[in-house]
């Protein structure tokens, strides 16, 4: 699941604020690079949310916590782990 994870992530990230060929990995800086802005970050939560199930509280979705694609992952990993 982590890496379809991931990839699901990268995709809705490029298909949602990438438009001028930026690379997004792993560690590339989303919020402090302005890629994603506050506004997005409410959209990318809910796509979170909607596509993994999940409930991700208001406190959690720092601008820390979505700052790259590795800590988004660890986030949704760990609020699927709360679920089981």
């Amino acid at each position: 699941m982590s890496s379809e994870l991931r990839e699901k992530i990268i995709q809705f990230i490029y298909d949602e604020y990438v438009d001028d060929g930026t690379e997004v990995d792993d560690n590339t800086p989303l919020i402090s690079s302005g890629l994603v802005d506050s506004f997005s970050m409410v959209s990318l939560k809910m796509y979170l949310e909607q596509e993994f199930e999940i409930e991700i509280d208001d406190d959690e979705a720092s601008t820390e916590e979505f700052e790259t694609v590795s800590r988004i992952q660890s986030l949704v990993n760990r609020k699927l782990q709360e679920r089981q």
